[in-house]
């Protein structure tokens, strides 16, 4: 069988994706008004949908409509998984398939996702249904998430993988680039190798407090270093999130690794008349 002219690997959508009815649009909001809306939305994604349904169903949630993101997600996240990780082979062709596992697994999660929805303003395109919106559907790290996802599968089932394989390369490429060593490991990871570094006591972590509704709950999480005296809080909408602000404020209380700070003293040009240290 001939490949498709726009990708060597094409992938089609069904008719329900193609021809199903277009998700229902939010009240107060007329067809050239959310055209344009949308317009502006495929402009940051470098993406022009030929079927602009696609885009549509992408963002409306299982709230919103029967005809929702739900599949196109399932898809986006397969496409996403593969594309990140083949920009990642090429982006460190020496790094081990442990390094390379980590750099994925820092670009591909919920809370980065999000941010990037966050950058193309994807929650005020939501369509979702009314007591979702009302408790914050729209600014829902797992939802935006989810969008995200979405819309890449749209973009796959619009114009191929080569189409979904731009898009991620241009929303990742700043990420990608600043992926430092220290920058791939969570702070909790970084704070316990620093205390094993030093012979310290490993640090503990502690819910002091669980507050705010159950859509929007908030968590305060302290941070113990015992070993150095070391306290610090960090807040967060769920346990992990919190003790990982706190870890990050305990860091930034301890101040660079000296291993750190070698690196950079490494890559900091001499001033004129310097001598080494």
């Amino acid at each position: 069988m001939p490949s498709s002219p726009r990708s060597k690997l094409s992938i089609e959508p069904s008719a329900g994706e193609r021809e199903g009815p277009a998700p229902r649009a939010r009240p107060r909001r007329s067809t050239g008004e959310a055209a344009l809306e949308l317009a502006d939305l495929e402009r940051r994604l470098g993406h022009a949908f030929a079927d602009p349904r696609l885009l549509r169903r992408a963002l409306t949630h299982g709230s919103g409509g029967a005809d929702n993101y739900e599949r196109l997600e399932f898809l986006g996240d397969a496409a996403l998984g593969f594309i990140v990780a083949r920009l990642v082979f090429d982006h460190a062709p020496n790094a081990t398939e442990q390094r390379l596992t980590l750099i994925r697994s820092h670009l591909v999660n919920d809370e980065a996702l999000a941010e990037i929805a966050r950058e193309l303003a994807i929650g005020a395109h939501l369509v979702l249904g009314h007591g979702e919106r009302r408790t914050g559907g729209a600014e829902r790290r797992s939802i935006l998430a989810a969008a995200i996802e979405a819309v890449i599968g749209a973009v796959v089932c619009d114009g191929g993988v080569d189409a979904a394989t731009g898009v991620v390369r241009r929303l990742f490429a700043k990420r990608l680039a600043a992926t430092g060593e220290t920058e791939l490991k969570d702070p909790k990871t970084r704070l316990q190798e620093r205390a094993q570094e030093r012979g310290w006591a490993l640090p503990c972590y502690e819910i002091v407090s669980a507050t705010g509704p159950e859509h929007a709950p908030a968590y305060t999480a302290e941070c113990h270093l015992e070993a150095v005296g070391v306290r610090a809080r960090g807040v967060g909408g769920n346990r992990r999130e919190a003790e990982k602000n706190a870890a990050a404020l305990a860091l930034e209380k301890l101040g660079p690794a000296k291993s750190e700070v070698m690196k950079a003293a490494e890559t900091t040009p001499a001033t004129p008349g310097s001598r080494p240290a």
